[in-house]
């Protein structure tokens, strides 16, 4: 058994939530199961006298002769949230391994609005609620809920969010290294030393797990449960367990080898159909992702639909009759909560954005304005679920805790509300320049692929994709302009490849770009139009066969980072201007909008050359 089979039992059970929903509208369902999973927890613990008594329900864990006593809320808050504790973990790992935090022209603003998101909102606590006997409870503003925020995002649905989604995801990412951070160094009190020499060893083997050849899967799973009951016994918080052994799991782009290796197995399959074969090349395809990613990808639904919900439930659930909602609307420590998470969060991001792009250490995003990220600086006064689960670690009497809990949820309810109102009037201003309006990166002889002078006086963009039936479609009308306009236009190719409506596109481009590389990209093209529907990797191998390219140096361009990164260029800038289907044109740096069959486009050219 090897670490392909780590997730062989979580996968088919999921498969139905990554079919019926795409990625905004999983994240915009998450947030609605967790918003309900919390009124229900508020419904009950008002309307049954039985809440409590629920979560405190006796459970016992046993490892050999070691038996571990917990409720059901310890059960949640310690054993479950460890599971989303590693999904962040994965995350983390991910982003400072070949993610966004790699890169640290596009990470320094967001991690600097971070920063000031994690140290302002503690320090606005403190100075409200100093004197509430809470004031050591500063951890339970510092951290952003990220479920809720990408999916509060999806919710208001703003105009043109794709640059902010990502600004805040980035952003989302450092705040969980704060919060951890924060979990592991001011809230643990005693620290026994057998149980945590204990995890230590097991971390050390989890880190070696990546050399054994065969059976990883049982052995992280082995050694996470060891590290679980080694730093629960050590007085440390056990829900760490999840991030320090995801921190552990190795995170790899693909490598060609491996790459190389599907393709084999898969034309074997073709040539001599067999199980063996089908099984030989379906592991071999898991194995070219990383196990970080096979896990992150699937646990996500589990943590979305089932653990948060659950933790909602059992930590939601504070009792706001009056005498709580009296005392809580006068506490300072309510207030403090309140104003950490709403005021501390919004200046602290926004004016650290605003002071890092002024010093010109970092620039954000084209179509990301500093109102917008004030709109997301808003939203990430949703804390909620670290939040909720620092109230229950660092504060002990049940009073302050239900004052704290009042605090977090009415931070939240004020978050999103003031979120909307930043984002939605935004766009009901009319901006002099809508994103995409104007291209973004205007011709460039010497880098664009194009069709024409170099110099022509008129110019036609167009972003598209090779299994886009429209594109295809399209290439009649760009034949007719260029039959009109001769010498005097520049027809200029850009790719955007819809991965989610046209999973071999982008594939498709590379195939182009290195066909390019030989000098026959329009052959390529030509054939890749004709063959929109047979465009998997062997097909590409047998269109290079037969326009006559050198195969071994094809197939060595399609796999290279160079051939990639020149149609991911392309890509970022559509996604920079917002742009969300193909084709797309552009008629000299103006944004075509409506029809584009050839006399509208010819029309607007000599429009353009008028003026």
């Amino acid at each position: 058994m090897s670490d392909t089979d780590t997730d062989m039992t979580l996968e088919p059970a999921m498969q139905w939530w990554r079919r019926a929903l795409p990625a905004s509208g999983a994240e915009q369902a998450g947030a609605l199961l967790l918003l309900v999973a919390t009124i229900i927890a508020i419904a009950w613990a008002n309307l049954s006298g039985g809440y409590e008594q629920f979560w405190d329900t006796d459970v016992r864990l046993s490892l050999g002769d070691t038996s571990i006593h917990l409720d059901l809320y310890e059960l949640v808050n310690d054993g479950l949230m460890a599971f989303f504790f590693f999904a962040v973990g994965l995350e983390v790992k991910r982003e400072l391994t070949i993610g966004t935090l790699t890169n640290r022209s596009r990470a320094v603003v967001p991690a600097a609005a971070a920063a000031a998101g994690l140290v302002l909102p503690a320090l606005v606590f403190w100075l409200v609620a100093r004197d509430s006997g809470a004031g050591h409870a500063w951890g339970v503003v510092i951290s952003t809920d990220t479920a809720f925020l990408v999916g509060a995002l999806a919710i208001i649905g703003p105009k043109h969010p794709a640059r902010l989604r990502v600004f805040l995801l980035t952003l989302a990412v450092v705040d969980d290294i704060g919060a951890l951070a924060a979990i592991a160094i001011f809230y643990t009190d005693e620290l026994h030393v057998g149980p945590f020499a204990i995890a230590l060893a097991a971390l050390a083997l989890i880190a070696l797990v990546r050399f054994v050849p065969s059976g990883r899967g049982p052995l992280y799973a082995t050694l996470a449960i060891v590290v679980w009951f080694g730093l629960h016994e050590a007085g440390v918080h056990a829900t760490l367990a999840g991030v320090a052994v995801a921190l552990l799991i190795p995170v790899a782009s693909p490598r060609r080898h491996d790459v190389e290796r599907v393709v084999e197995l898969t034309r074997a399959f073709r040539q001599s159909p067999s199980p063996a074969y089908a099984a030989a090349a379906s592991r071999q395809l898991r194995d070219t992702i990383s196990i970080n990613e096979r896990l992150h990808r699937s646990f996500a639904p589990y943590i979305a639909f089932v653990i948060l919900p659950v933790f909602a439930l059992a930590n939601a659930g504070v009792v706001l009759d009056g005498p709580t909602l009296e005392r809580a609307l006068s506490s300072s420590l309510t207030w403090g909560v309140v104003a950490g998470l709403v005021v501390g969060k919004l200046v602290g991001i926004t004016g650290a954005t605003l002071l890092v792009q002024r010093a010109g250490i970092g620039v954000l995003a084209p179509g990301l304005t500093i109102g917008r990220v004030a709109g997301g600086a808003a939203l990430s006064g949703i804390g909620f679920t670290i939040s909720l689960l620092i109230v229950g670690i660092a504060i002990e009497s049940p009073t302050l805790q239900d004052e704290a809990r009042v605090g977090v949820l009415l931070a939240s309810v004020i978050a999103f509300a003031l979120g909307a109102v930043i984002l939605r009037s935004l766009d009901h201003r009319r901006p002099v320049t809508q994103p995409g309006a104007k291209l973004l990166r205007p011709f460039d002889p010497k880098r664009d692929h194009f069709v024409g002078r170099p110099d022509a006086p008129l110019v036609l963009v167009e972003y598209g994709d090779f299994e886009c039936p429209f594109c295809s479609k399209a290439t009649g009308m760009i034949t007719e302009v260029l039959r009109h306009f001769g010498d005097d236009v520049a027809w200029v190719w850009r790719h955007l490849p819809l991965h989610a409506h046209h999973p071999h596109a982008e594939l498709a481009a590379r195939a182009y770009e290195a066909a390019d590389r030989q000098g026959h990209r329009d052959e390529m093209s030509r054939i890749l139009w004709a063959n929109q529907d047979r465009l998997e990797r062997l097909d590409l191998l047998r269109y290079a066969d037969e326009i006559g390219l050198d195969l071994d140096r094809f197939e060595s361009d399609l796999d290279s980072e160079d051939v990639a990164a020149r149609v991911t260029e392309d890509e970022e800038d559509a996604d920079l201007m917002d742009l969300g289907g193909t084709p797309t044109f552009f008629v000299g740096t103006t944004r075509h909008v409506g029809h584009w069959d050839a006399p509208t486009i010819i029309g607007e050219l000599e429009a353009s050359r008028r003026s």
